[in-house]
């Protein structure tokens, strides 16, 4: 995703949040307060300006939303459901003793915004392309700085995590750590991932775990997109950020043992709930 703009798909995602506010039932699957938290930092940040979100959270801009849910059937309300599954895990990793959580290629996700005054012991850390962080900063230090989350600017296509974190002097090598690669996988090549999962295993401690999600593989070897995938992988293009990676769910397993992880028997890891992506957890 090497590109000196903020990321296209971060503020997709993120005003896809807000629209999800305003869709009937969502409340019980979206997190507390992201809605809101969320709608504030696109404004703060400049990512987004407020008649824009203001529009978001109207049931015209849901109608929008779900009249072009055809391309990937499902994919509008999973995200709600990935926003929650990730929260839930890094919830799960805190109260079993996890003393950091890191958020890769966080975008404008505010998990370690909300969170952090919640667990003040422990430190939150995100890492995501310098042009992304530098808008993210500016929300950030608008809606109030924690003293405990902090944001990277790196582009891991360029350095590797263990010398992002390496340099980093809130970073404990050896603690329990929980990381979240939500909506990122697919978009780097093959062998980044690799490395990524690799990384991830050496500088964290045991207990640690990574809550992930990741796409499918269709019989010629290339992301399944769903039915419209040929479209969706051209519109993607197009913007700039393709989709490269993508895991059968027989060939996880073998993948995160290879770079050092184990696939958790979490029956909400091994299922997809809507949309196109699954979700994974994997424990060190």
């Amino acid at each position: 995703m090497g590109t000196v703009k903020p990321s296209r798909t971060a503020r997709k995602v993120a005003l896809n949040i807000v629209a999800l506010g305003a869709k009937h039932e969502m409340e019980v699957v979206l997190p507390p307060g992201l809605v809101d938290a969320t709608s504030e930092l696109l404004v703060a940040s400049g990512a987004a300006d407020r008649r824009l979100v203001r529009f978001s959270r109207s049931k015209i801009a849901v109608g929008i939303y779900l009249a072009f849910d055809w391309m990937m059937p499902g994919q509008f309300e999973a995200f709600a459901h990935r926003k929650a599954f990730c929260e839930k895990q890094v919830r799960k990793g805190i109260a079993a003793g996890a003393r950091q959580v890191l958020v890769l290629g966080a975008g404008y996700d505010t998990l370690g915004w909300r969170l952090a005054p919640e667990f003040v012991r422990v430190n939150f850390i995100e890492i995501d392309h310098p042009a992304t962080v530098r808008f993210k900063a500016k929300g950030i230090n608008a809606m109030g700085r924690r003293s405990n989350l902090h944001c990277l600017a790196a582009d891991l296509g360029e350095r590797s995590l263990r010398d992002v974190l390496g340099a980093d002097a809130t970073w404990i090598t050896n603690a329990a750590t929980v990381i979240v690669a939500e909506g990122l996988l697919m978009y780097l090549p093959p062998e980044a991932v690799g490395t990524l999962f690799a990384d991830c295993a050496a500088v964290t401690g045991a207990g640690s775990s990574i809550a992930f999600s990741y796409v499918g593989t269709r019989a010629n070897g290339q992301p399944d997109a769903g039915p419209w995938t040929w479209l969706v992988q051209w519109m993607l293009k197009a913007s700039g950020e393709p989709w490269l990676w993508s895991s059968s769910a027989q060939a996880l397993a073998p993948f995160l043992k290879k770079n050092h992880w184990t696939l958790a028997q979490d029956p909400a890891g091994a299922s997809n709930i809507g949309g196109v992506e699954f979700y994974g957890l994997a424990v060190k």
